[in-house]
This record gives C-alpha cells, structure tokens and sequence, in this order.
C-alpha cells in the first residue's frame, strides 16, 4: 500500500502482542502504549534533514550531524491519543503539542470537533498526529481537515494498529499523508472495532467502560 509503513521490528510485535491481550492492566498497558510509540518515533522521524556542524570534542575539532532545524509537532486525538504522547517526547523533547479533540454527533454520525490547540506555528512545522486506532479512518480524516484548515501542510498519521478500511478512508480524503503504524489488521466487526484489534484503546489506557 502507498503511504504505509507497516513497523516488523520484533520489539515492537512483542510488546503489541501484550498490548492486544486482554489480561493485560491499566498500567502496563500505558506502559507498553508509551514504550511502542517511542520505538516508531526512530522510524517516523527517520528523514528528517540532517546538517554539518562542527564541535569539540574532548580529543579534538570535528565535523558532525544535527537535525536541520527541522520543527516538529505532535498532535495527540483526545482521549487515547494521550497515551502516545510521552513516548515521542522521549526521544524529540523539543516538540510542541496540539491536542485535538472529537466526538461522533449521534444522528448525523460526523466527528464534530470540540477543542483545538495547536502550536502557533503550526505551519511551519511537521505534525505527527498520533491515534492508537485507526479503525473507520473517520477521526483521523476530520482531524487532518482540521490541521490543514489551521494552516498545516506537512501531517503524518501514527497509530498502533489500521484496519484496511481506515486507510483507505484516510487516503481517500487525504491521499497524501503518510500512515505509519505497527500492524494492520484483518478487518473492522459490525460495530467497527478492528478485528483482531486490542478492544477499546481508551477505556484500556484510563481503565474505563
């Protein structure tokens, strides 16, 4: 598929392994959540633009690599995206973070957005929006209506797992955004939860119902 990046790397599937079984708590569950997002960050950010740059070392001058002053945002979708955000700051700490967020109007079936903010100079920045699932691909593709309305023009999708359904529903409407995510899966059940999928992504980070 164009535009997906599918992570093999065997931690990262050994950790989603125990993050889809059901015995698996609130609290290792955010852990696993937090460690995962921060293994894909290595691959997200993997062509961001590097510069020479020179420094001293304690043996001697030498010539070498920095980002490129490259500004990067991160945009969690409320309320699961949450648990994805403290792994990417790990490892990009100087990022800033959008929140938005969403939730289905029960008649029309929309997403309707009830809050948004984001980085002043979010057009100047790469945007990472982060959603453990992406299931109908609806959540996703009003979000990324909203950043492009707010002046963003640079906008990758991460989450942990896709259904086949929600990539093709996000690359309808925005075909070129960049969808990286640990597994996709077989496909979406009749109230679209994405099968063999790990349940309600929020419910089992906050330890809701």
């Amino acid at each position: 598929m164009e535009n997906v990046f599918v992570f093999d790397h065997p931690l990262i599937q050994h950790k989603l392994t125990i993050i889809r079984d059901e015995t698996t708590g609130a609290k290792e569950f955010r852990e696993l959540v937090e460690e995962v997002s921060m293994l894909m960050a290595y691959e997200v950010t993997r062509n961001l633009p590097l510069e020479d740059v020179e420094i001293n070392t304690p043996i001697c001058r030498a010539k070498c690599k920095m980002i490129s002053g490259k500004k990067l945002g991160i945009v969690p979708i409320l309320r699961a995206g949450l648990g994805m955000v403290n792994g990417m700051l790990k490892l990009i700490p100087a990022a800033k973070v959008g929140h938005i967020g969403l939730y289905r109007d029960p008649e029309t079936l929309k997403p309707v957005e009830y809050y948004c903010k984001l980085p002043p100079d979010v057009h100047e920045r790469e945007l990472i929006l982060l959603d453990p699932m992406l299931a109908t691909g609806g959540s996703a593709s009003a979000a990324i209506d909203f950043l492009k309305k707010k002046g963003a023009a640079n906008i990758k999708l991460m989450c942990l797992i896709a259904a086949p359904e929600g990539i093709e529903a996000v690359h309808k409407r925005h075909p070129g955004v960049e969808i990286y995510t640990a597994a996709v899966d077989q496909c979406l059940n009749d109230h679209a939860y994405i099968v063999p999928g790990l349940g309600d992504a929020g419910d089992r980070l906050f330890g809701t119902k």
